[in-house]
């Protein structure tokens, strides 16, 4: 007996959007380094391109499919053009996001469009596209999308963004209890801050960088790794009783 489950992937297929950088990107490495078979997933071309070729230098099995997540006809087909390709499915993570940092006061309309398109919509749908081919092949497949520990708690200038990753979680929940007859495990993972380009800018105002540090009784930022790590989990079988669950890799943002 082993007391020890398999965080191996081996023999399975993973679609992973937003894979041409940041945390989709180390996401997909990831599991394609516990052995997942891995449909990288972008509108970039290019920048897949190059995620591929990384992982090929690694012994790991990536294939480029570009895409924009966005455009929901798509998604179908998306999801078609990858079972085509492997035979089969049995993970989605949904890495794709955006934000934009605006006031609530100046929020406006195109804004708020461009975030829950991306964050919440596109997510929806390629979720749905998934599961349809999930219980169509008779896969117990794992669905995971990229929250954030904003889906819980509030911060400033993230109105839009609060209601994607708020909406994402609750959406998450849903999509467990209706997909659990059919073996598929639908979760959410909410991250803090990443160490990233992108926060690093961010943390050019010293106020930001400031207010954050003091929310993290870690410290410190995270990590993509460590990120990565929560998902692995999530989609192995070490997490079969875990559905409809927001897993905040937060650094104890969330705890006060």
């Amino acid at each position: 007996m082993s007391y020890l489950p398999s965080f191996r992937l081996d023999g399975k297929v993973a679609a992973v959007t937003g894979a041409s950088s940041g945390l989709g990107r180390h996401t997909a490495l990831a599991l394609a380094e516990a052995g997942a078979k891995v449909a990288l997933v972008a509108r970039n071309a290019s920048e897949l391109d190059q995620v591929a070729a990384e992982a090929k230098e690694l012994g790991l099995q990536t294939e480029a499919f570009p895409a924009d997540v966005a455009d929901v006809p798509a998604a179908g087909a998306l999801i078609r053009k990858i079972t085509d390709r492997f035979g089969q499915l049995d993970i989605l993570v949904n890495g794709a996001g955006t934000n934009i940092q605006q006031n609530a006061l100046d929020v406006d309309e195109a804004s708020w469009d461009a975030v829950l398109d991306v964050n919440l919509r596109a997510a929806f749908f390629m979720c749905q596209a998934a599961a349809k081919a999930m219980i169509a092949s008779g896969t117990p497949g794992r669905i995971v999308n990229m929250a954030s520990q904003i889906g819980a708690v509030g911060f400033y200038k993230r109105a839009a963004y609060a209601a994607s990753k708020g909406g994402l979680v609750q959406m998450s929940k849903v999509l467990a209890l209706e997909w659990a007859p059919h073996g598929i495990r639908v979760n959410c993972v909410g991250p803090t801050f990443i160490d990233s380009p992108m926060a690093q800018r961010m943390f050019e105002d010293p106020q930001i960088a400031e207010e954050v540090m003091r929310r993290i009784p870690i410290g410190r930022l995270g990590r993509p790794s460590e990120v990565a790590a929560a998902v692995l989990y999530l989609v192995s079988e070490g997490a079969d009783l875990v559905t409809g669950h927001h897993l905040l890799v937060d650094g104890g943002w969330t705890a006060q």
